[in-house]
């Protein structure tokens, strides 16, 4: 059983409850005097704790991820990572992997699906940027040989990982369920994490003599997928979307680059470019560029244009309140919002994946695959 296995955590749990249950129900015969009792106390005090800490450390790694196995935790893993030279007229996108769903038939790409391990260089940019490419039953079926899907961006946040997607919040499965249950219509996703200079926190800023992150998401990675996968190249076949960080990303660029993505959903998103130690001095003096990363200066000053904002938080638990609702004041026509309020919940996992189905949904019927 794996590492991130909820059976794993349920043992522990299991283990955890029946010692401690052990411990009060044999204390008193081993109250008495000698060394032997004495050594009972002790073996079942730590076997007690020992299985309690790892309740609490596998329910903290299942929601952030911080080892992907098993060999990860005990510093096995020690495979070098692959490089990708991408020469002049090379393919942009270079498959590296492949995985099937966790799902019933999964082990058929044409019945569960696919997740593609990918390299993706940007020809303009020169950045490359490992990710993960989703492609639904749908892209894998004879009647769907020559039909084109719609794509939609998923981020995580600063400073997630990608397999975060997969594993924490479950952007594949959901999607797939979501489609199974007529929902929503398929999609393609491409998830990746908005740090393509690690350790950086760029804010998918054009960094100034530095990382060109916002036109790698905003100009790259679309003309990457298209010519590598069935997707379109209008801006009404892709949408962009994603949790904090990556919400923020999501609602910026689809703000500033209307003529490439038709929708965005920010979950938990915040506002304005982040300016602290981890992600250095972003703009170097040019006010105009900072007053652009300032989503809602931008809505007062940009012409509004034709694409649709999804925005999440919550009235208790959440910090954006205030400033998701300002910005759904200042969202002019052409431009859509649409929102998701939540009673409570914090920036974290679980709050999100309660966003994230009905956001998928709504995501799907925003875009077109022609």
């Amino acid at each position: 059983m794996g590492l991130t296995s909820n059976y794993v955590l349920a043992l522990a749990v299991t283990a955890a409850v029946v010692l401690f249950i052990a411990t009060v129900w044999l204390w008193p015969r081993l109250a008495r005097a000698g060394w032997r009792t004495v050594f009972g106390r002790i073996a079942l005090l730590l076997a007690t704790q020992l299985a309690l800490f790892a309740s609490v450390g596998l329910a903290a790694n299942n929601s952030f991820l911080f080892y992907g196995s098993w060999a990860d935790l005990f510093g096995q893993e020690q495979g070098m990572g692959e490089v990708v030279t991408h020469a002049a007229g090379s393919r942009e996108v270079k498959v590296v992997g492949r995985q099937a769903l966790d799902v019933p038939g999964g082990g058929s790409p044409a019945v569960g699906g696919q997740i593609q391990k990918v390299v993706i260089a940007g020809q303009e940019t020169g950045i490359t940027s490992p990710a993960y490419v989703y492609l639904p039953p749908e892209y894998f079926q004879h009647r769907y040989a020559k039909a084109t899907f719609p794509a939609a961006v998923v981020l995580t946040g600063y400073p997630g990982t990608a397999e975060n997607l997969l594993k924490g919040l479950h952007y594949p499965k959901t999607a797939y369920e979501q489609v199974k249950s007529g929902r929503m219509r398929p999609m393609i996703l491409v998830m990746l994490r908005p740090t393509v200079a690690p350790p950086r926190d760029t804010e998918c800023v054009d960094v100034p003599n530095g990382p060109q992150t916002e036109t790698f998401f905003a100009e790259d990675l679309p003309t990457a997928i298209s010519a590598t996968y069935r997707v379109g190249t209008q801006a009404r076949n892709w949408g962009f979307m994603g949790n904090s960080t990556g919400g923020y990303c999501a609602l910026k660029i689809a703000l500033h680059h209307p003529d490439r993505f038709a929708a965005a959903a920010g979950f938990s998103a915040y506002y304005k470019a982040a300016d602290d130690v981890t992600t250095g001095d972003l703009f170097h003096g040019d006010e105009a560029a900072r007053k652009r990363a300032d989503l809602l200066w931008s809505l007062d000053h940009v012409p509004p244009r034709k694409v649709s904002f999804l925005v999440t938080t919550s009235r208790h638990g959440e910090d954006n309140l205030k400033p998701t609702m300002a910005f759904i004041r200042k969202v002019r026509p052409p431009a859509q919002v649409a929102s998701i309020v939540l009673p409570s919940g914090g920036h974290n996992f679980n709050t999100w994946n309660r966003e994230i189905p009905p956001g998928l949904v709504w995501m799907s019927r925003q875009l077109s695959a022609d």
